[in-house]
């Protein structure tokens, strides 16, 4: 069942112009693995077998924002509209409205099939539908991690939210649905891929917005902190409004496996609580399968269904609302 709802303000919509980038992903903290050792309950498995590809499926590096190419001036201009109107207003008005969950029932699976239609502007690695990527992320988890099944079914629904993409949920523009996420009420981290068009924020120049804590307090908590809006957090808001039985750590990858701020630079490790050290631990360990396995390589979709339908079953109510 659909629910019509009416058209919103998303913001200024910037038309491309061309010219010279500058390079934010400057500083990348590289995690060993001997340093995951223990999480929440959860041992973490020895050394895995995932080999990390050079290049992604366009022959280029990963997540590389200056590469030639045909994808690369729109994945620029996405992000000087997202980074223009992602605000703590827009924030706050998005997760009120969405927060409602009352425009469509449907099962796990239903949502993944609804991603055939989905592809992400923002991403320079890939341009196949959505449901290939969450289904070579879950299975390459899966090969290496077979003992841990919350972790399969959370690379699975990781990237589900992408429906807001969807008529049926808004059709909400690329620039508030996908692409890098960072908190939103203080300072714009400069890791933030293509950070300079921050300037045109309004929260860029609010003094309650723009220093180190803005409208927190250190060691706070990421649960207590606004991130821009999009599909992680509105999983995450499906996930938890709908009773799933995911451990934290899940939960905590569903909503901030797109804050490469955090997880790759290092940034706005102030705001964490302890829980959120032991998560980003987790966190740490998706993040490589959510990325280097985007690939041409095709899954054989009736195969695998039948186990990832028992996960869903074992975490999941039949039907949730979206």
């Amino acid at each position: 069942m659909t629910i019509v709802i009416d058209q919103l303000d998303f913001g200024v919509e910037v038309e491309h112009k061309k010219g010279s980038v500058e390079t934010e992903e400057n500083s990348v903290v590289e995690v060993e693995e001997k340093e995951l050792v223990l999480d929440g309950g959860f041992v973490v498995p020895p050394r895995n077998s995932f080999v990390v590809p050079e290049t992604n499926s366009f022959g280029q590096t990963f997540r590389d924002y200056e590469a030639e190419g045909e994808r690369q001036p729109g994945v620029e201009n996405f992000y000087r509209i997202n980074h223009i109107n992602q605000c703590v207003d827009f924030v706050k008005r998005m997760r009120e409205q969405y927060g409602k969950l009352n425009r469509v029932e449907m099962s796990i699976w239903e949502c993944c099939e609804l991603l055939n239609d989905v592809v992400d502007e923002s991403d320079p690695d890939l341009d196949e539908p959505q449901i290939e990527h969450l289904l070579q992320t879950a299975e390459a988890v899966r090969k290496d991690y077979p003992s841990e099944d919350w972790l399969h079914l959370t690379g699975l629904i990781h990237d589900l939210g992408k429906v807001l993409l969807l008529p049926s949920f808004g059709d909400l523009p690329q620039w508030a649905v996908v692409g890098d996420t960072y908190p939103v009420g203080c300072a714009f981290d400069k890791s933030i891929v293509h950070h300079k068009y921050f300037a045109e924020n309004p929260d860029y120049k609010n003094p309650a917005y723009n220093t180190k804590c803005g409208m927190y307090s250190e060691g706070c908590g990421l649960n207590n902190v606004l991130m821009s809006w999009g599909h992680d957090d509105y999983m995450y808001l499906v996930a938890k409004e709908n009773k799933s039985t995911l451990p934290s750590p899940a939960l905590f990858i569903i909503r901030y496996h797109s804050f490469y701020a955090l997880h790759r630079a290092g940034g706005y490790r102030h705001l964490m609580n302890e829980e959120d050290v032991e998560n980003l631990k987790w966190l740490q360990i998706f993040n490589k399968y959510d990325l280097y396995s985007k690939s041409k390589e095709r899954i054989d979709v009736e195969k695998v269904k039948p186990y990832y339908l028992s996960l869903i079953d074992k975490y999941f109510p039949a039907k949730l609302k979206w």
